[in-house]
């Protein structure tokens, strides 16, 4: 089997970007006042078909671990849900140009506007590194807990933000 091109990975990461909001939408919905909780992969992959969207399980299962949907305990047995409150980091990836570093501040580029956004998902990341965020109109300055950890943080956030 031969790998895709680097054309085509391009091409697909629009679709796989839709997909994950689709299985976000009808993860939240479900969750609602008087909506059918989603109990299976089978019945979440039925709802996507029905969105116009095809997946396997393979790949329900990899979206599903990004975007943070867990599989809980319910009245009327398990059920899936994603977390609505807090903003996930996968989402605003796209919204992330570059990371760069000093000796004592990460500063993280992004597309205009989009600066608030990443700072809000990166603070609700709780990431043990992170003591705090700030954020303009395309660069968010994140302080790093330690003294000379920067380095170490632009390293992490450059592969969490998927510029690795």
């Amino acid at each position: 089997m031969r790998a895709p091109g680097p054309g085509k990975e391009k091409q697909q990461q629009p679709l796989r970007e839709a997909r994950r909001d689709a299985i976000r939408a009808i993860l939240t919905s479900a969750a609602g006042k008087g909506r059918d909780p989603v109990n299976s992969q089978d019945e979440l992959r039925r709802r996507l078909r029905a969105r116009g969207f095809k997946a396997s399980q393979a790949t329900l299962s990899r979206d599903m671990a990004v975007i943070g949907a867990q599989r809980a305990a319910g009245a009327d047995g398990p059920r899936y849900h994603v977390d609505g409150g807090a903003l996930p980091l996968e989402p605003v990836r796209r919204l992330v140009d570059g990371v760069d570093h000093s000796d004592t501040l990460v500063v993280v580029r992004t597309k205009a506007s989009a600066a608030s956004t990443v700072a809000r998902a990166l603070d609700e990341a709780h990431l043990e590194d992170v003591i705090g965020t700030i954020a303009g109109d395309d660069t968010v300055f994140v302080a790093p807990r330690r003294a000379g950890g920067s380095d170490r943080l632009a390293r992490r956030l450059r592969t969490i933000l998927g510029l690795a």
